[in-house]
């Protein structure tokens, strides 16, 4: 195994990626790079900003130590083949139909040896957490993000699990049905924007505002992250039930305001009878970034490969 990885993490309005020393498993701290990206801008743009970014996480690394570049790429994607299938989903829509691996490995001038390897975004932030975070060691865990979306997946040994006993359909849960809409609907940013304005009729922008109220005491905004802790407790027990998860690793922005929520959540599923041991990710967003790179481990990469397309 070569000993550097280059992990990439792209976001809905930036890229981040780092090299990664695949022997300590950690990123090389002088690497970061970071750019903003116009996810309404042309092809030629976004995979731009992307080139930019990854050439200079790359800088100074022996080409033959460096075996490749890991994307945590959001959906819908083609991961198996490298090809952008972004259609309705307000973001990147000019890719649609691109082959990014054949267009960044040009632009980017790597050696014939590099590969160029893509996972959906929230399992690179579920691997990264079972091999180097919060389930590090652990047989069985699910990771879930907070944030603008509602992201997760199921890790058996390191690897995602897409099908099987306890597991939904994709290996997600973001799309399954929950009151009177999806997961999603209820367990991300915008369901804060929305129920407080039914609340209180204040228009805000995002979960900070309010739970700056909550902290000074206000009731109503305290009542609304007990809601939201109770309502995750609901649907996400279950699952975790069913997988016999050991650990749930729980990162993305929401987490900021985790003492608002938690509690309301754990005692959903303590009443639930759910032993998994709930645990916020300390990697954060590098998670994504370790994660991606781990797939450039040849030994990891014949484990993982065959679920990529079923993501």
């Amino acid at each position: 195994m070569k000993r550097y990885a280059i992990g990439a993490d792209i976001g809905g309005s930036h890229i981040s990626c780092a090299l990664v020393d695949m022997v300590k498993g950690c990123i090389v701290e002088s690497s970061r790079a970071e750019r903003k990206i116009d996810n309404q801008s042309s092809a030629n743009n976004i995979l731009n900003g992307w080139e930019e970014a990854l050439k200079q996480a790359i800088t100074g690394v022996d080409p033959d130590s460096l075996s490749g570049i890991g994307f945590a790429m959001p959906g819908p994607f083609a991961y198996d083949k490298g090809i952008a299938l972004f259609e309705k989903v307000a973001k990147f829509e000019s890719l649609y139909g691109v082959n990014v691996q054949q267009e960044l490995a040009t632009r980017l001038e790597l050696s014939t040896e590099a590969s160029l390897r893509f996972m959906n975004d929230a399992s690179a932030f579920a691997v990264g957490e079972a091999w180097q975070g919060q389930a590090m060691g652990t047989t069985k865990s699910v990771s879930i993000t907070l944030g603008t979306g509602f992201g997760s997946a199921f890790v058996l040994d390191g690897v995602p699990v897409v099908e099987g006993d306890g597991v939904p359909e994709m290996g997600c849960v973001w799309h399954l049905p929950f009151m009177e809409g999806i997961a999603d609907d209820y367990f991300s940013t915008r369901w804060f924007v929305a129920r407080w304005a039914d609340i209180s009729g204040e228009i805000i922008a995002g979960v900070k505002d309010v739970a700056e109220q909550a902290i000074l005491g206000q009731l109503e905004a305290r009542e609304l992250f007990m809601e939201f802790g109770s309502n995750l407790g609901v649907f996400l027990g279950p699952w975790l039930k069913d997988f016999e998860a050991e650990t749930l690793v729980i990162g993305g922005n929401v987490m900021g305001a985790w003492s608002l929520f938690g509690p309301a959540f754990k005692a959903e599923l303590s009443s639930l009878k759910v032993e998994t041991r709930v645990v916020s990710s300390g990697l954060r967003e590098d998670a994504a970034i370790i994660g991606s790179a781990r797939m450039l481990d040849s030994v990891y990469w014949r484990h993982i490969e065959p679920v990529l397309s079923k993501m």
